[in-house]
């Protein structure tokens, strides 16, 4: 048979090739514009704006967030227009792209009845290589077992994660530095937290009021020079300023919160206003505690009350006032603990009856004025800033506890009559603890701060050249009142330990007063330079110096930090780098003058640091059908550590030698990706590689291999801070058809932290480690109303409200007893026993948000 192929004439195949190309030829000369829409007044998200060509027939509409990615062509100068009901029409010029680039541009729509200006942001260095946070309402739906800001630090920083202290604790550790290592600003006041807090279920709430936020920042390391003296992380809080009248109500299982916000503007001048911020919380962690493995009766209350007022005098001067009252009571009755651990073929049981019980009381005041003048850039480049504030924290601990325990090996032969129960007893005792600690602290301060803003015009070759110069010079008073009175009695197989035939010895006995008052006088200067030439590139250099003294020590040092970021314009990728270094040393507070005998070292010199930082930032777009905005971003980092204060850790409680006497290094990689990977819900993804270790001076450290008697030497030992891989994820998604009901799941994995035998960790430092931590938290939240419902639901039971959300939240959904401590139990044969001390089980919490 003869089959004759049909081949088509040659103009088809000439046809068919110039329309593939024309096709391809024209996808190549478009470029992407993306970036969000907010309003002005509320920096949230506008939805429905029309975003468009001006003389072209391309134009999108911003999604329920205020996203938008619009194809405009490529290599031509082009001026987009953003227009929605109720907001002043804007306009932005858009320079030639090149085909295929991706061009970011967030604008700020003014509402019409509103004063405000529209803000375009363009492509440009605009976090100084931190990390910023706008999207303040998102966090405040995240599932938080604590309440407080900080909480969710580990969620949107890099390098962060909580420690020992687990889902109990709102303090934080950034690559490898302990929890006294970090600076907290708020609208450019100095925070303090309490210093006596030895664990979790102690902790109340932290100073931010996450309903009062406006934006955060946070920098993991190698940050400028006008924040303060201190060795690992900054984070920069901003308050808001309200424009109209707010308020929120937040209520659940483990508290309740509700604030209040607005302004009162003068009708004959407009200049003038008064806005205020109020806020009340109350916290319980009753359900919480209630699933640890030690039974009694747990009571902890814990509320505050903040404002914070500012007041328009005229279109340049403005006065702030910040007040904050938090009190912190925790009671604890403990009744009886089983607890077993071990191996399979190795298991132990440990049970105690305890007598007594604990009460702790921390109540801290703050309060801070400030005046600002902030003039027009045109008609003078000064500002001015005037801040005073005062601090008090008065910590009481009161323990007198008795705990009868019986430690022995379990039968685990499933056959066994006896199974689970104590065939054979390793040691039998008492342990009882007694402590009467009273602490008071008083910081007073005083601050200037001034700056210049520089502006060259802009050359004919499009660069233009700017520098803003700060300054700042600070006097603080410290007054620190501490009374410790505690010791540890233990009694083992009837013989007091430790043993003697002639006395009756009593453990860690510690009876000392500390009066201390001095002076700190801190001064920083610091310029930043910035280059762009539009359309091709972005260059940012932050160059500054601090300088600190104390006369409680004599100790003063000065020191220089540095930032330099770079952004490529031209390119198709939207990437910024960043490279920074310096400086930074931590000078003692009080608890690193503090011996392990209670009494003060006055000549305890600052710890020092020299960070190496380098990373980059890459936002692109991901999808095709309807492409979302990413952002990865990337850092490694070094730190050599020496003049370091050593210290061990117990759950969440710092134990400084109170010396000079170690030195270090901290190195390691964070990843942190995130972006709305289901289109209208954004989700993250963390990773963090950490290496962190240390040498006591004048020690030969070893190490024991497993089955060996005599130890090696080794160049040095971890830190109790070293957790070599931390990996968590946020993850929200919805249901198609109704984007109401959302689901969120948190998962946190780390390695196991180190930690040595108590009274012996010297040599041996740190040899053992934790087991690995983990922890699933997921969530389902409805929303029950929005005002946007108005017209279709006019007789809804909450249109009273703007918007209402409930929740429902499973802690630690799959049960795991994550490890936060050791209890130590010594036989009179003179072996010790680490008794793993958990974190709480699985636990349920329902929530409602209702905002008015």
């Amino acid at each position: 048979m003869l089959i004759r192929l049909f081949t088509p004439p040659l103009y088809l195949w000439l046809t068919l090739c110039l329309s593939l190309f024309s096709v391809s030829l024209f996808a190549q000369q478009t470029a992407t514009v993306y970036g969000r829409i907010t309003d002005a007044a509320t920096e949230q998200g506008v939805e429905l704006v029309t975003v468009f060509v001006k003389e072209g027939n391309t134009a999108v509409s911003t999604d329920e967030k205020g996203y938008y990615a619009i194809q405009v062509p490529a290599g031509q100068r082009l001026v987009l227009g953003f227009r929605r009901v109720a907001y002043k029409d804007s306009n932005a010029d858009v320079l030639p792209l090149e085909s295929g680039a991706r061009f970011l541009l967030d604008v700020a729509l003014a509402p019409v009845e509103s004063n405000l200006e529209v803000v375009i942001r363009d492509r440009r260095l605009d976090d100084a290589g931190m990390v910023r946070e706008k999207n303040i309402e998102a966090l405040k739906l995240l599932p938080s077992s604590t309440g407080n800001l900080e909480s969710v630090l580990p969620h949107i920083a890099l390098g962060t994660n909580t420690g020992a202290g687990g889902e109990l604790t709102s303090q934080y550790q950034v690559r490898g530095g302990n929890y006294d290592e970090n600076l907290v600003y708020v609208n450019d006041f100095e925070i303090y937290r309490p210093q006596l807090v030895r664990a979790g279920q102690q902790e109340g709430l932290t100073f931010p009021n996450i309903d009062l936020v406006r934006d955060l920042s946070f920098s993991s390391g190698g940050f400028q020079a006008k924040y303060g003296d201190k060795m690992s992380s900054v984070l920069d809080i901003k308050y808001k300023r309200p424009d109209s009248l707010r308020a929120s109500v937040n209520a659940s299982l483990l508290g309740a919160s509700a604030h209040l916000e607005g302004s009162v503007k003068n009708r004959h001048d407009p200049y003038r206003a008064f806005r205020f911020l109020a806020g009340a919380r109350y916290k319980t962690t009753r359900t919480l505690l209630s699933s640890l493995d030690v039974e009694g009766e747990y009571v902890p209350d814990f509320y505050d009350i903040q404002t914070y007022l500012t007041y328009d005098l005229s279109h340049d001067w403005q006065i702030g006032l910040i007040g904050n009252y938090n009190r912190a009571v925790y009671r604890f009755v403990p009744e009886s603990l089983v607890r077993a651990f071990g191996l399979i073929d190795f298991a132990l049981q440990l049970r105690t009856a305890f007598e007594g019980q604990e009460v702790d009381d921390f109540t801290q005041a703050m309060g801070g004025v400030s005046l600002t003048y902030l003039p027009d850039r045109e008609r003078n480049p000064l500002f001015h800033k005037f801040l005073a504030s005062a601090w008090r924290s008065q910590e009481n601990e009161r323990f007198d506890i008795l705990g009868h325990y019986i430690l022995g090996e379990i039968e685990e032969n499933l056959g066994s009559d006896e199974f689970g129960e104590i065939v054979n007893i390793l040691g039998t005792g008492t342990q009882h603890t007694w402590i009467r600690n009273y602490l008071t602290l008083d910081v007073r301060n005083f601050e200037y701060r001034g700056g210049i803003e520089l502006q060259n015009d802009q050359s004919d070759a499009g660069l233009t050249r700017s520098h803003f110069l700060q300054w700042s010079a600070k006097w603080q008073n410290e007054e620190i009142l501490d009374k410790i009175n505690e010791w540890e009695r233990l009694d083992s197989a009837l013989y007091s330990l430790p043993y003697d035939t002639n006395y009756l010895y009593v453990r860690r006995v510690l009876k000392t007063r500390n009066n201390l008052n001095s002076h700190r006088f801190t001064a920083f200067i610091q310029d930043t330079w910035t280059w762009r030439q539009e359309g091709v590139r972005e260059f940012q250099l932050i160059a500054g110096v601090r300088g600190q003294y104390w006369n409680l020590n004599k100790d003063w040092f000065v020191t220089p930090r540095v930032q330099m970021l770079y952004k490529p314009l031209n390119t198709r990728r939207d990437i910024s780098y960043r490279l920074a270094g310096g400086l930074y040393f931590q000078p003692p507070f009080y608890r690193e003058l503090r011996q392990l005998d209670g009494l003060v070292n006055k000549d305890v010199l600052a710890q020092k640091s020299a960070h190496a930082v380098a990373g980059f930032t890459y936002d692109f777009l991901w999808g095709k059908k309807r492409p979302v905005k990413m952002r990865l971003i990337t850092e490694a980092f070094y730190k050599q550590m020496w003049d370091l204060v050593s210290y061990d850790l117990d759950n969440v409680r710092i134990r400084y030698a109170g010396a000079n006497d170690s030195r270090g290094y901290a190195t390691g990689i964070d990843i942190r990706l995130n972006g709305e990977f289901v289109p209208g819900a954004e989700s993250w993804v963390n990773l963090s590689l950490l290496r962190t270790r240390e040498s006591l001076d004048g020690i030969q450290h070893q190490i024991r291999e497993l089955g060996d008697l005599e130890g090696r030497d080794v160049k040095d030992v971890p830190r109790p801070t070293d957790r070599f891989l931390t990996f968590s994820t946020f993850f929200q998604d919805y249901l198609r058809r109704n984007k109401n009901i959302r689901m969120h799941l948190n998962f946190t994995v780390g390695t196991g932290l180190p930690f040595g035998v108590v009274d012996n960790n010297i040599i041996y430092r740190n040899p053992y480690r934790f087991t690995p931590y983990h922890r699933v938290d997921i969530g389902f939240g409805f929303q029950l109303w929005k005002q946007e419902w108005r017209s279709h639901r006019p007789r809804h039971f909450l249109r009273f409200t703007r918007s209402t959300w409930a929740s429902l939240e499973v802690f630690n959904l799959l049960k795991v007893a994550n490890e936060a401590s050791n209890t130590w139990i010594k036989a009179i044969t003179n072996v010790q026993y680490a008794i793993p001390n958990y974190l709480t089980g699985r636990r349920i919490n329902v929530r409602v948000k209702m905002d008015f």
